[in-house]
């Protein structure tokens, strides 16, 4: 009977300060031209090891739950385009400056679905866990479970407490939504536009190959959360 053979997952050696270089540059010459002229620079300083670092974290990845998606393609996967959607934007520069990373659920089709992001941008690098501008049904339905789940909302929001270096992100409703009450002791949750919390770290790390380790663990800590916010939803962690 043979055997199986379990592969290694890949070694990642970090990402370089010419990754962040570029990302410099970009910003002070955000257009089409010059981006064509150094396309070659992009693709060998920031979108190649963006890919081997989402291909390092798919083993983590899978071992905290096989449900959310580590696909280290240049299109359709988890490295989000550096074009910028300007088709409503007052602000037509067509490039972002900033690399980001998503992580979706299988069972929501974009990033406002519960998923790990990873940013690294010229002002600040950080590791974002739960729904960003969630659809108002969607929120709804997160509210109402923090009201019928009040102990399971509790554990998720110590992925939060102090010392954990997570902290909630987003925007808040200045009344509470309608249908809850206002006097409820989690009020302010309820006002909540986004379930995300944020754990900021200093670029310096990301030339370390313990990047890899650290953005797992991070994500691994805010199981809670996203157990939570799966489950309000309907979907399985």
């Amino acid at each position: 009977m043979a055997r199986s053979i379990k592969t290694k997952a890949p070694v990642f050696g970090g990402f370089t300060p010419q990754s962040l270089e570029f990302l410099h540059k970009l910003s002070q010459h955000n257009d089409r031209e010059w981006f064509q002229a150094h396309k070659p620079a992009y693709e060998r300083d920031v979108l190649e090891p963006a890919l081997d670092f989402i291909q390092a974290l798919e083993q983590p990845l899978a071992r905290i739950s096989p449900r959310f998606l580590c696909v280290p393609k240049r299109m359709g996967g988890s490295l989000l385009r550096i074009y910028r959607d300007t088709r409503f934007a007052r602000d037509k520069r067509p490039y972002k400056t900033n690399i980001g990373m998503h992580f979706r659920h299988d069972a929501f089709r974009d990033i406002h679905g519960p998923g790990y992001y990873f940013h690294i941008g010229l002002d600040e690098c950080f590791i974002g866990c739960g729904i960003w501008h969630p659809d108002p049904p969607t929120a709804t339905r997160i509210r109402q479970h923090i009201v019928d789940q009040p102990r399971a909302w509790s554990a998720a929001r110590r992925v939060a407490a102090e010392g954990s270096g997570f902290a909630f992100f987003g925007e808040s409703m200045k009344r509470v939504p309608r249908g809850f009450a206002a006097e409820h002791p989690a009020v302010e949750d309820l006002k909540r536009k986004d379930f995300i919390v944020t754990r900021r770290f200093h670029e310096g790390l990301l030339f370390e190959p313990d990047i890899v380790e650290f953005a797992a663990e991070s994500f691994k800590a805010a199981v809670p959360l996203m157990r939570f916010l799966c489950t309000s939803l309907g979907a399985k962690l």
